[in-house]
């Protein structure tokens, strides 16, 4: 596994997909939203960290590639909007 890894060093890859943040709320469920079966909840810690193509350049980086990145930042478009 070692050998594997040590080939990344230098090696260069295209990375070609969403470009993401990914949101994570931690907190406690405080009651259930009398208007719909929904938890209300106390929002304690919230962290972000890269997602998608964005937390696989990361990881590629991190190995010691060399990555070039193709892909689009910008605004979820909702389901009516396609």
């Amino acid at each position: 596994m070692k050998e594997i890894i040590n080939k990344f060093t230098g090696t260069r890859i295209l990375a070609i997909g969403d470009l993401m943040l990914d949101q994570y709320l931690y907190g406690t469920v405080t009651r259930i939203s009398p208007e719909a079966p929904v938890p209300i909840i106390q929002i304690d810690k919230e962290v972000c960290e890269l997602g998608g193509t964005a937390n696989v350049i990361n990881n590629i980086n991190n190995l010691g590639g060399i990555v070039e990145a193709v892909g689009i930042i910008g605004m979820r478009m909702q389901a009516d909007q396609y």
